[in-house]
């Protein structure tokens, strides 16, 4: 019965996320600036695709980001204590998560993320690695308020939110993010976020456009996901990845650009682009820590440890959630 209520509960969200994607990629390629949320990119094969890119040389955040987690986790566990229940937010493969989750001996797990079946898989490899661990994925977007199990919802709760993802959002929309955070875990909890640092131009660039071609077949994906999911007929090889720095705004911007005039279609709608016209697809805003400080005290959240690599290209913030009274 149990099991029963659960394919429902899933197939209910399945149906809301399906009808969320193609509400945006419709409205975002009917706007003058065409853009589609980066939210998109992560079904299977997208996810799939950027676990490849944490592995290349190009790509600095995933591995520095690991050593910092790696070196301050006896610093960590002793802030945090022990028997919290983690909850990780766009949890993917938790490549990450391991090293928290022996740092602090946790109550239990709930990994949130919109990809079901991958998030599926990596639980599977973590029940393997903690049987006696309460492990409770939950597909769903981590942008709207998350219930917590049953059986985990007395325990006060850590947020683990790694991989610089805030980065992908506007900082308004970053801000109501960490507000909603904030509510899914509730008084007294504690949030441990990754945040990219500015640097030099090449290096961040680089990470984006990779030599390989990763990148740009993670960016190309989305428009075979909308092609298969959405009806669409948009023709793919008609496309090209750009990745840009935005000095004023300190973002990476990564476009899809048309290479030639074309005509498709999606669920039915009729769009045309014109050659050099683009579909921006994500930023990647980077901080540093008064920016990041600024950020986290708008959403709710009070920094009380930082740590960083020591050629300052990440860092690691562990906050505390204000005042019991903030709701999303």
């Amino acid at each position: 019965m149990a099991t029963a209520a659960c394919a429902i509960v899933e197939d209910r969200v399945e149906d809301t996320l399906h009808r969320e994607f193609r509400q945006d990629v419709l409205t975002g390629l009917s706007q003058p600036r065409k853009a589609i949320p980066a939210r998109w990119f992560y079904d299977h094969r997208g996810s799939e695709l950027f676990e490849a890119i944490t592995r290349l040389p190009e790509y600095y955040p995933t591995r520095t980001e690991i050593g910092i987690l790696a070196s301050a986790s006896a610093e960590i566990a002793a802030t945090v204590g022990k028997r919290r229940v983690v909850v990780e937010f766009g949890a993917g493969s938790a490549t990450k998560t391991p090293l928290l989750l022996d740092a602090i001996a946790p109550a239990g797990y709930v990994p949130i993320d919109i990809s079901g079946a991958f998030l599926e898989e990596s639980c599977d490899a973590l029940r393997r690695r903690y049987p006696g661990l309460p492990i409770h994925p939950v597909t769903a977007d981590f942008n709207e308020p998350a219930r917590i199990p049953a059986a985990l919802a007395h325990h006060v709760r850590l947020g683990f939110f790694p991989g610089s993802t805030i980065g992908n959002m506007e900082p308004l929309a970053a801000a109501d993010l960490l507000r909603v955070m904030r509510a899914t875990l509730g008084s007294g909890s504690m949030l441990l976020i990754g945040m990219d640092r500015i640097k030099a131009r090449g290096v961040l660039v680089e990470a984006y456009d990779d030599a390989q071609g990763v990148t740009a077949a993670f960016n190309l994906n989305l428009l075979r996901r909308i092609n298969r999911e959405l009806a669409g007929s948009i023709p793919v090889e008609a496309f090209r990845h750009r990745a840009v720095w935005n000095d004023e705004r300190a973002r990476i911007e990564m476009h899809l650009e048309a290479v030639r005039d074309m005509h498709m279609e999606v669920a039915g709608t009729r769009f045309t682009m014109s050659a050099g016209e683009t579909i921006h697809t994500e930023n990647s805003h980077k901080y540093e820590p008064r920016g990041a400080t600024t950020l986290l005290l708008a959403g709710g959240w009070e920094p009380c440890r930082i740590w960083s690599d020591p050629e300052g290209q990440f860092m690691v913030i562990l906050a505390q959630a204000l005042g019991s009274d903030l709701t999303a």
